[in-house]
């Protein structure tokens, strides 16, 4: 890892970095997005044979339910029940955050609020690249069937051999994913954008991805929903000099076995600093020293990073400065494997600086609202005269005119 000041243009670098800027990969994504769209499940084929290295027939992008069946075969018997305390975690997490229908009614016998209600079809995206990640099955379809989603369709990449990850398979049939398909990439992104023959089309998507997956998800955005831009990991550790290195080191090597993560220990201990890049001589990262843990703060709030570990005595003192972190571990005991796995909080957060402005998944992804108007005679009359000045200075006069037909 290599030491920097806070003064360093290499800190500016890293804040306004970007996994999705680069012309090259726009230009690719969006000629895979205008084949899909244009061919369908010729393309996605053409796509997985060149990316992937599997050459499927149409009939196979669907996982059948033999397949799903034998995947039970190939996990370890304590696995299902494994789950049991993790499934149990997540669903108290977003039964909690679950939003309701509400109503405000005025004595004059004007109605406002908002009604909830789920989204039809939603399309989970699995990574599988570097490593299947089983987890964000349940991270991402737990919130999904909270929210009530009607329909929820699942994609993922083929190994080699064709096959998508068991686990992946057995935790999906648990959570009664109802249909899962062996593709992805911006292929697979642009085919539950658009639809084809063989894979339905969907009105959101949700999941991480590697850069081409995030570009797929920016590009198709206004044809579906999507929600966030979650690329590669990102892990800022906010310490000093009575921190624990030992924790710290274990960390930072933790979120640096995903694939060009950013991983950056910000402190104000010259000696943890040393200590640290010892002990990380040849992983790529920053150490940024800074003025005091006030600064510190400041400087992770320009870097809005995915994950944010305060690791110093009384961690939400911090807290109350932190204004930018997709989500925030308080103290040595809480290492960002616990949000990755167990804790209930999804692990599909924003990146690349987006948590200045994206949140983590949340059960709210799922719903969508319709506001509820209902105004009585008198209510309608006695907002009559402050309609008729606004709709004048507008010029629309017939919006008035739908006003006073109810009473004239």
């Amino acid at each position: 890892m290599k030491i920097i000041r806070s003064t360093s243009k290499q800190v500016d670098k890293i804040c306004n970095r970007s996994n999705l800027k680069k012309r090259r990969v726009e230009d690719k994504v969006r000629k895979i997005i205008d084949e899909v769209r244009l061919y369908g499940d010729e393309a996605l084929l053409k796509y997985t044979r060149k990316f992937d290295g599997v050459k499927l027939l149409p009939r196979q992008l669907k996982v059948s339910a033999i397949e799903i069946s034998g995947a039970y075969q190939n996990i370890s018997p304590n696995f299902v029940s494994t789950l049991k305390v993790v499934i149990d975690n997540v669903n108290r997490f977003y039964r909690k955050a679950l939003k309701k229908s509400w109503r405000i009614k005025d004595a004059d016998g004007a109605v406002v609020g908002e009604n909830y209600n789920p989204l039809e079809r939603v399309g989970i995206y699995i990574p599988a690249g570097t490593a299947p990640l089983v987890s964000t099955v349940y991270m991402t379809v737990l919130p999904a069937k909270i929210a009530g989603v009607r329909k929820i369709v699942l994609i993922s990449p083929p190994d080699k051999g064709g096959y998508i990850n068991p686990h992946i398979l057995v935790v999906a049939n648990l959570l009664k994913v109802d249909e899962i398909y062996r593709v992805g990439g911006a292929q697979g992104v642009a085919a539950l954008a658009y639809g084809t023959k063989i894979i339905p089309a969907v009105d959101k998507i949700i999941g991480p991805g590697n850069i081409y997956v995030s570009e797929a998800k920016r590009q198709i955005f206004g044809q579906v929903d999507i929600d966030m831009i979650a690329g590669p990991t990102e892990l800022v550790i906010i310490a000093n000099r009575f921190s624990n290195p030992k924790f710290i080191i274990a960390d930072l090597s933790a979120q640096a076995e995903h694939a060009k993560g950013l991983v950056v220990l910000i402190t104000n201990s010259k000696a943890l600093a040393q200590e640290v890049k010892s002990k990380l001589e040849g992983m790529d990262g920053f150490i940024i020293l800074a003025k005091n843990l006030e600064e510190a703060v400041e400087i992770n709030n320009r870097i809005a990073p995915e994950h944010l570990e305060i690791l110093v005595n009384n961690p939400n003192r911090l807290l109350k400065r932190v204004k930018n972190a997709g989500a925030v571990f308080l103290g040595p005991f809480s290492p960002t494997a616990v949000g990755d796995y167990v804790a209930g909080p999804s692990h599909v957060l924003p990146t690349a600086g987006t948590a200045r402005f994206f949140s983590g998944l949340s059960v709210s992804d799922f719903l969508k609202s319709s506001h509820v108007i209902s105004y009585s005679k008198k209510a309608l009359e006695k907002i009559k005269e402050p309609l008729e000045k606004i709709a004048a200075i507008e010029g629309l006069t017939k919006h008035l005119d739908s006003v006073k037909a109810r009473f004239y």
